[in-house]
């Protein structure tokens, strides 16, 4: 017997839901042909042009090597373009093209709809709530670290 019942543990329930949230982004996603993380690396490039992968992967929360994968796969399939930074040339800058921007718009149509359905659910005083709380989660669990 474990010192805390499952059922009790906040943390199973935010699994639980980030994993629906995923499962329901990749199968909106599939149409366009672009994974989570590549949607995520896309709509931060379309905010951030020319952003290093290193800063990408903050954003998307991944790791750098994570992050190298996902833009090498982009790239190979021409979504978005890498050169050299204009100073540091040990820093490629990473941009969308016209077809990653096209992907970009489909995958973000699909995405939009599962987030809006998700909020949908909620009173808008319950999505001002759960914002504030499950940013309190990353707060406690940050400090944790």
């Amino acid at each position: 017997m474990t010192s805390m019942p499952p059922e009790e543990r906040i943390g199973s329930h935010v699994k639980r839901a980030e994993q629906a949230l995923l499962a329901a982004k990749n199968a909106a996603l599939r149409p366009a042909g672009v994974t989570v993380p590549q949607y995520a690396a896309l709509l931060w490039l379309a905010e951030k042009p020319g952003i290093s992968a290193a800063a990408l992967a903050r954003l998307c929360g991944v790791t750098p090597p994570t992050m190298t994968t996902v833009l090498k796969n982009l790239q190979e399939r021409g979504f978005v373009e890498r050169s050299p930074h204009e100073w540091h040339r040990n820093v490629l800058e990473t941009r969308l093209t016209p077809e990653g921007r096209a992907a970009l718009e489909q995958a973000d149509a699909g995405a939009v709809r599962v987030e809006r359905a998700l909020a949908a659910a909620f009173t808008d005083e319950e999505r001002e709530l759960l914002v504030r709380l499950l940013g309190r989660c990353a707060e406690v669990l940050d400090a944790q670290r």
